[in-house]
């Protein structure tokens, strides 16, 4: 088994280290991973387009490749790198479809925070991941009198490219995808919870973007992270590749009919803004899965997860002390939703531009979106990418 590291510009995708882990082999990886240089909609990214330009948020992610079964991982994403449960964030999910196991819900629908790190693994690793969360949890300082958790975990289903009957995900690797989180630009593709994934019948994985409000409205970041395995008819910022590439849902030949799968979002914004307004954030998460053409089919398990980083927003014990909070008005959200569709929109992109050919379980293989095809694609249509 390996962790792979691959740190993603916009401009290009290099590989930087592969970390063996006990028990597997290194495989050799490709110095330079395809891009597409796609700038979509009308806002400017943050800093390094990804949701780490959201200040205080960490993402980690384990990459497990093991001969020809094992293809799936393990993606984390911490609203802070403090204490989660003794500082916990407003927060929201969002279901547009909700044929998942997405762990978590209730409590954060019920009480309006997290107070775990986010974890996206592949749908059976769920309790796994669920184990990894508490005994990490458990394990802090100030948490040894902690008799209830609630960790959230997303996933999507690689059972296609992986044996996912096989339990490759342990608690242990929920950990150290926690442990190796930073505040660097996460990688993309075929890492983390996006390695068996598959998105629009090409190789799927992870993505992130970030967009910029005005400063006049606020200056404020919203980040996205997602883990794309869904299908549909894939439109790029309005061209119809899938259509011109022959690869569709409903095109027989290519996938029986079938559209089923899911697509995880994770957005994240230091917006003073607080659950019921992450809501309306999260939902409008999914008009840019829209835009990608999705269609959130019958057994598409489309969630989002959205929190908010704003310090003065972290929910500690006040016991029953009442808490005031500077809030965004109503009228401050438009901004704000632009900022989360237009980041998804391309987060997805991303996922599909910087992954990498993989083969595996019973033989399966997957292609990657052909880039040169798509770029002629763009000069039929008159325009660039």
């Amino acid at each position: 088994m390996m962790n792979t590291c691959i740190d993603l510009s916009i401009a290009r995708c290099l590989l930087l280290c592969a970390i063996l882990f006990a028990g597997g082999s290194l495989q050799a990886q490709p110095k330079s991973l395809p891009c597409f240089n796609l700038k979509t909609g009308v806002l400017p990214p943050g800093p390094a387009n990804a949701i780490t330009d959201v200040n205080g948020v960490l993402v980690g992610q384990v990459t497990l490749i093991e001969g020809e079964e094992v293809r799936t991982g393990v993606t984390a994403i911490l609203p802070h790198g403090g204490n989660l449960f003794r500082e916990k964030v407003p927060a929201a999910i969002h279901a547009g479809n909700g044929f998942g196991k997405l762990a978590g819900y209730t409590q954060v629908r019920e009480l309006g925070n997290i107070e775990t790190p986010i974890i996206l693994t592949n749908t059976l690793a769920v309790p796994a991941a669920c184990q990894g969360l508490i005994e990490y949890t458990l394990a802090l300082p100030g948490n040894e009198s902690v008799r209830s958790l609630n960790p959230v975990v997303g996933e999507t289903n690689d059972g296609w490219l992986n044996n996912i009957r096989k339990f490759s995900v342990t608690p242990g690797h929920i950990i150290a995808a926690i442990e190796a989180a930073s505040g660097a630009r996460p990688a993309e593709g075929s890492v983390g919870a996006g390695t068996g994934t598959i998105c629009f019948g090409f190789k799927g994985g992870i993505g992130t973007a970030s967009r910029v409000i005005p400063e006049k409205l606020g200056g404020y970041t919203v980040g996205v992270l997602v883990q794309t395995n869904y299908s549909g008819v894939l439109q790029i910022a309005g061209v119809p590749v899938g259509a011109e590439l022959g690869t569709y849902y409903l095109k027989k030949e290519i996938d029986n009919g079938s559209a089923d799968g899911s697509c995880m979002m994770v957005v994240a914004t230091d917006a003073p803004i607080d659950a019921r307004n992450l809501e309306r954030l999260a939902a409008r998460a999914m008009l840019g899965l829209a835009r990608t053409g999705g269609i959130a089919a019958n057994g598409s398990g489309d969630y989002v997860v959205a929190f908010s980083t704003h310090p003065d927003l972290r929910i500690r014990e006040r016991g029953l002390e009442a808490a005031f909070y500077p809030l965004l008005a109503n009228e401050a959200m438009s901004p704000l939703f632009l900022a989360v569709i237009e980041a998804t929109e391309e987060a997805i992109y991303h996922s599909l531009f910087c992954a990498t050919p993989i083969s595996g379980w019973q033989g399966h293989t997957v292609p990657v979106l052909p880039l040169d095809r798509v770029r002629e694609i763009f000069a039929r249509f008159g325009r660039r990418p």
